[in-house]
């Protein structure tokens, strides 16, 4: 099961309000302007800052 298309096109960065690219393979919602990856689980998006992953 894919995450919601309607979903992806209303999500923003929870920390600058930019957009977010969504990688599906390794299921992450990333930010490059903040260089941060939002995990998805169970098709659920954990859009919480502290839990982001920083990415280079």
């Amino acid at each position: 099961m894919a995450i919601d298309s309607e979903l992806l096109e209303i999500l923003v960065c929870p920390k600058c309000k930019g957009e977010l690219e969504y990688q599906e393979p390794e299921q992450k919602l990333i930010c490059n302007s903040c260089k941060l990856a939002y995990r998805i689980e169970d098709d659920i998006p954990v859009m919480l800052i502290d839990e982001a992953e920083p990415i280079e």
